[in-house]
C-alpha cells in the first residue's frame, strides 16, 4: 500500500496542474461569447470616434496623431480577432479533451484571454478628450520669381482693384510670354512684406489640361489639410468649402484656358460680403467673361524703353551694346521682339556671347527670314502655338496666318481683311451679310485670343512682330516649307524677287515697295494671293505676266501707277477679288469680262478712268461688289448699240450687293433713282457738278436711306439742302459714316429738317469745304460716333455750334471726337458756347481764323489735352479763363 500514497500525490499534483487548462477548455464557449462582445464594443467605440473625427475634419481640422495610431491599432486587433474566431470554428468539433483538438482549444482560449486584456486597454485609452488639431498655414508662401521689368503700372492697377470692395474676381489676360505669370507671382510675393488682411494667399498653377482634383490637391496642401486619394469627390469639395468659408482668402490661379466652376472645387464665390478675392491669368478674353471677372487687365507688351532695358539685362555686356555699329543692330533686334518679354529674354541670352558686327547682322537676317533658327526662338513659338491651337476652328487659324502678309506692326483695315478672306474662300464667296459677319467674328476671336490687337484706328487691327514671325513659321509648316509664303512687304525693294522665289508660293506680298516694272513671266500654279499695292512707282506690267497664275484668287494692284491692265488678266479664271483702286488706268480691258468668278471689283478713286466697255462688266455674272466711287462718271446713253456700260448692264448683275457710283448729271441721277434694285445696293455715292439739282432726296422711300455709308457732293452749285422724309427723321441714314460737302455755295443749312437724336448714329467724319453761306453745323452735337471734323473755306461760318443750342445733362457731345481741323473761316467766333471735356481729342488745327479767341476745352487732366496746330501769333492772342491752362497744351506752330 506504500506505493499508493505517492501515486495519489502525483495524480493530485497532476490534477492541480491540469485544472486551469481544463477550465480554459471547459469555459471556452463562455469566453468566446465575451470576446465577441468586447470586439463588437471596440468596433462601436471605433466607429463613434471616427464619426466624431470626420465631422471635426469637415471644418478643416486634422485628427491628432494619437487618434490616428489608436485607430490603426484597432484595425490590427479587429483583424486578429477575426482570425481567432475562424480558428475556433475549426476546433469546435474535437472528440476529447486530451486529444490534439483539445490542446488547440486550450491554446485558443489562452489567446482569447490575452486579446481581451488588449481590448480592455484599448477601450480605456479610446476615451479621447482632444480629437483634432487645427492647421495654421503660413499666410503667404513665396514663389520663385525673377525681377520683372516694366510691370509697375500694371502692378499699381492690381492693387487698385484689390482695394475695391465690389471687385471679387480679377482677370489678367494677354498673349503667352507677355509676363502674366511673372506679374501674378510678383503680387503673391509682395504680400510677404506688405500689410494685409488675408488669412491665406493661395497660389495654384492650373494649365491647359486641368483636372479639378489637381486644383483641389494644391489647395488642400496649401491649407495643411490631409489628402485622401480614395476620398469621395463631394466630400473633398465640402471639406475645402467649409475651411475656406471661414477664411478671408486671396486665390491666385495661373494659366486658365476655360471656365472653372469654383463651386465644383469648393471655393466660395469672392464677393463684397466675404471680402475674398480671386485673381487669375489667361490668354483669352473669353475666359475673362466666362469666369465673370469684375475687372479685366490686359498685360501689355513692353514699350521701347523697357524692352531695351530687359534686352540689355539679358545680354549683360554693355560695352558691346554701346559700341556704335552694334548699338544700331541691337535696337533693330529689340524692335523685332515686339515688346514681348519672353522673346526679349530669349534673344538677349542668344546674343550674350556675340561680339562681332557680322554676328549681329546675321541675327537680324535670321529674325527676318527664319526666326525659329535663332537659339531659343522655337521654344517661344511653341509657347505661342498653344494659343493658336486653341482657336475655335481652322477658318480662324487660316485667317490669322493671312494677316502675316502685311508688314510688321501694320494697321490693317478689318473690312479689307474680310474682303480678302472672302476672295480666298475662307468664309464664303457669296458676299452676303453672313460671310461678312463671319469674317468680323473671326477678327474678334483673334483679338480675344490676344493674337491680334487694335490698330491705330478702331476700324483696324495689327499683329505684333513676334506673333507675325510665329504665324509665318506656322504657315511654313514649322519652317519645313518656307516657300509657301513669299513676304517682302515694306522691304525697300526696287525690283521684284527672282523667278525661282515665286515658284511654289501660295501667297505673295510685295506691298509698299519701290518696284516699277513687272516684266518676267512667273510660273505660279499654286499662287492664291498676290499683293502689289502701294508700289507707287509701278507703271508697267508685261502683257503675259498673268498667264501662268491660273489659281490666283486675290489680286491687289491698288495705289500703283499702272495705266494699262495686261490682256493676260483673262487667264486668271479663278480670280475673285481684284483691287485697282487709285491706279491711273484709263480703260477697263474687255478681257476682264471673261473672269466669270470675279465677285469683287474695286475701282475707287480711279480718277483717270474714262472708258468701261460693256463686255468688261456684262460677263461678270458673280459680281457682288463694284466700287466706282470717285471714279468713272455714269451717263445716260441714248445711242443705240453703244459700246460703253450703262445702268442696264448693272441691272443684269443678279448677285450685286455693294455698289459705289459717281454721278455727274441730273438726268443720270433721276434715272438711277428709278432703278430700285440698284439704289438698294449703293453704299458709296459721289455726286459732282450736277447742274439743276436744288435738293437731294435721301429718304428710305428713295432707297438710299438705309444702305448709304459714304456720301460726297461736290460743286453742285444749285443745291440748297439734303432732304429726308418726316417719317424717317428718327432713324435716317443709320449707316452713313462719311459725309463730304464741297463747293456748295447755296447751302445755308445742310438738312431741310432738324436732325433728331437717333439720326446719323454712325457718322464718323464730316468734311465741309467752300460752303460759304453756312453759319454753323450745330447738329453735330447729336452725333455719338463723330471722330473727325474738317471745316475749310466757309466764309460766313460764325460758330461750329450755335450759342442758341442747349446742352442736355446726359449729352455725349463730342465724346469720341479725335480731330478738329478748321481753316480760313474769317467770321468764326466760337467752336462751342460751353467748355467741354473732349475725352478723345488728339489734335486741333486752327489756320486763318482770326476772330476765334477761345478753345472750349475743359482741363481736368493735362496728360489728355490735344496737340494744337496753329500760328504763334494766333496762339499768343488767345484768351483763357484759367491762364495756367495755356501751358498744359502741346503746340506745333505753323507758318500759315
Amino acid at each position: 500500500m506504500d506505493f499508493i500514497s505517492p501515486l495519489i500525490s502525483i495524480v493530485d499534483r497532476l490534477c492541480t496542474a491540469m485544472a486551469p487548462r481544463i477550465s480554459n477548455v471547459i469555459h471556452l464557449d463562455r469566453r468566446i461569447q465575451s470576446f465577441t462582445t468586447e470586439v463588437d464594443e471596440l468596433k462601436d467605440q471605433r466607429d463613434d470616434l471616427r464619426s466624431r473625427v470626420e465631422r471635426a475634419e469637415l471644418d478643416g481640422s486634422r485628427r491628432t496623431n494619437e487618434i490616428q495610431r489608436w485607430l490603426a491599432r484597432v484595425e490590427v486587433i479587429e483583424a486578429e480577432a477575426t482570425s481567432i474566431i475562424e480558428n475556433l470554428g475549426q476546433s469546435r468539433h474535437g472528440l476529447g479533451c486530451l486529444n490534439a483538438t483539445c490542446c488547440s482549444k486550450y491554446n485558443l482560449s489562452k489567446e482569447i484571454i490575452e486579446k481581451l486584456k488588449e481590448i480592455s486597454e484599448l477601450k480605456w485609452k479610446g476615451a479621447f478628450e482632444k480629437l483634432v488639431t487645427e492647421p495654421h498655414p503660413a499666410p503667404v508662401e513665396e514663389k520663385p520669381c525673377r525681377p520683372a521689368v516694366g510691370i509697375s503700372l500694371m502692378l499699381d492697377k492690381v492693387w487698385e482693384f484689390l482695394e475695391e470692395d465690389k471687385v471679387g474676381i480679377m482677370a489678367l489676360y494677354g498673349i503667352g510670354g507677355v509676363g502674366k505669370t511673372t506679374l501674378l507671382k510678383t503680387v503673391n510675393n509682395a504680400f510677404l512684406g506688405r500689410a494685409h488682411n488675408y488669412d491665406v494667399v493661395i497660389w495654384v498653377l492650373v494649365t491647359k489640361e486641368f483636372v479639378v482634383s489637381k486644383i483641389q490637391q494644391a489647395i488642400v496642401a496649401r491649407l495643411g489639410l490631409p489628402w485622401e486619394e480614395t476620398e469621395a469627390s463631394e466630400l473633398r469639395t465640402s471639406k475645402i468649402y467649409n475651411v475656406l468659408k471661414k477664411k478671408r482668402f486671396l486665390l491666385l490661379l495661373d494659366d486658365i484656358w476655360e471656365r472653372i466652376d469654383l463651386g465644383d472645387i469648393g471655393i466660395p464665390l469672392p464677393d463684397e460680403e466675404n471680402k475674398c478675392k480671386l485673381i487669375f491669368t489667361t490668354r483669352s478674353m473669353d475666359v475673362c467673361t466666362d469666369m465673370d471677372a469684375h475687372r479685366k487687365l490686359k498685360v501689355e507688351f513692353l514699350d521701347e524703353e523697357k524692352s531695351w532695358q530687359l534686352f540689355c539685362e539679358k545680354v549683360g555686356r554693355m560695352e558691346i551694346l554701346e559700341s556704335p555699329p552694334i548699338r544700331n543692330y541691337a535696337e533693330t533686334i529689340v524692335r523685332k521682339c515686339g515688346g514681348l518679354p519672353l522673346a526679349l529674354i530669349t534673344v538677349g541670352r542668344a546674343m550674350a556671347n556675340k561680339e562681332t558686327e557680322e554676328e549681329w547682322k546675321y541675327a537680324i537676317e535670321l529674325l527676318n527670314k527664319s526666326p525659329s533658327e535663332l537659339r531659343g526662338m522655337e521654344d517661344v513659338f511653341t509657347l505661342l502655338r498653344f494659343s493658336y491651337d486653341n482657336l475655335e476652328n481652322e477658318t480662324t487659324k487660316t485667317c490669322l496666318l493671312y494677316c502675316a502678309l502685311f508688314p510688321e506692326s501694320y494697321s490693317i483695315e478689318k473690312e479689307q481683311l474680310v474682303e480678302y478672306w472672302i476672295g480666298e474662300g475662307f468664309l464664303d464667296s457669296s458676299y452676303d451679310s453672313n460671310a461678312h459677319n463671319k469674317g468680323y467674328a473671326a477678327v474678334g476671336s483673334l483679338k480675344v485670343a490676344c493674337l491680334l490687337e487694335t490698330g491705330e484706328e478702331e476700324t483696324q487691327v495689327k499683329m505684333n512682330d513676334v506673333i507675325r514671325s510665329f504665324a509665318l513659321w506656322i504657315a511654313s509648316e514649322s519652317g519645313l516649307n518656307k516657300g509657301k509664303f513669299l513676304i517682302e512687304a515694306s522691304s525697300g525693294l526696287t525690283e521684284a524677287p527672282g523667278v525661282k522665289n515665286w515658284e511654289g508660293a501660295e501667297r505673295i506680298s510685295l506691298l509698299d515697295n519701290g518696284i516699277t516694272v513687272l516684266k518676267e513671266i512667273h510660273k505660279c500654279p499654286n499662287l492664291l494671293t498676290l499683293l502689289l499695292q502701294w508700289n507707287n512707282g509701278l507703271n508697267r506690267i508685261s502683257a503675259d505676266f498673268f498667264q501662268s497664275m491660273s489659281a490666283l484668287r486675290v489680286l491687289d494692284l491698288s495705289f500703283t501707277s499702272i495705266r494699262k491692265i495686261p490682256v493676260s488678266i483673262n487667264q486668271l479664271v479663278e480670280l475673285r477679288h481684284l483691287n485697282l483702286a487709285a491706279t491711273k488706268i484709263t480703260t477697263l480691258p474687255k478681257e476682264l469680262g471673261s473672269l466669270t468668278k470675279l465677285n469683287h471689283l474695286n475701282l475707287l478713286r480711279t480718277y483717270s478712268l474714262r472708258t468701261v466697255p460693256r463686255e468688261a462688266i456684262s460677263g461678270l455674272a458673280d459680281l457682288a461688289v463694284l466700287n466706282l466711287y470717285y471714279s468713272y462718271s455714269w451717263e445716260v446713253q441714248n445711242v443705240e448699240g453703244k459700246a460703253e456700260v450703262g445702268f442696264e448692264e448693272l441691272e443684269t448683275l443678279r448677285h450685286l450687293r455693294i455698289l459705289g457710283l459717281t454721278i455727274s448729271t441730273i438726268t443720270s441721277l433721276n434715272r438711277l433713282s428709278g432703278l430700285r434694285n440698284l439704289v438698294r445696293c449703293i453704299q458709296y455715292l459721289h455726286i459732282k457738278e450736277c447742274e439743276g439739282l436744288p435738293q437731294l432726296e435721301l429718304s428710305s422711300a428713295s432707297g438710299y436711306g438705309k444702305t448709304l455709308r459714304r456720301l460726297s457732293i461736290r460743286n453742285c452749285y444749285d443745291l440748297n439742302y439734303l432732304v429726308v422724309d418726316a417719317e424717317d427723321r428718327e432713324t435716317w441714314l443709320p449707316n452713313l459714316e462719311v459725309l463730304a460737302l464741297q463747293g456748295l455755295p447755296n447751302v445755308t443749312s445742310v438738312w431741310k429738317t432738324p436732325v433728331r437724336k437717333a439720326s446719323l448714329q454712325n457718322l464718323r467724319l464730316l468734311n465741309i469745304w467752300y460752303c460759304h453761306r453756312l453759319k454753323n453745323v450745330s447738329w453735330v452735337l447729336l452725333l455719338p460716333r463723330l471722330e473727325v471734323i474738317y471745316l475749310f473755306y466757309c466764309k460766313e461760318m460764325e460758330e461750329l455750334v450755335s450759342g442758341e443750342e442747349k446742352l442736355e445733362p446726359d449729352s455725349q457731345a463730342f465724346s469720341r471726337l479725335k480731330t478738329i481741323s478748321i481753316r480760313d473761316l474769317p467770321e468764326l467766333r466760337s467752336i462751342t458756347p460751353w467748355a467741354l471735356a473732349f475725352p478723345c481729342l488728339k489734335s486741333i488745327a486752327v489756320i486763318d481764323c482770326p476772330r476765334l479767341k477761345k478753345l472750349p476745352i475743359r482741363n481736368h487732366n493735362s496728360s489728355n489735352l490735344p496737340t494744337v496746330y496753329c500760328t504763334k501769333d494766333w496762339w499768343d492772342g488767345l484768351e483763357w479763363d484759367e491762364p495756367n491752362t495755356k501751358y498744359a497744351f502741346l503746340t506745333d506752330f505753323t507758318s500759315n
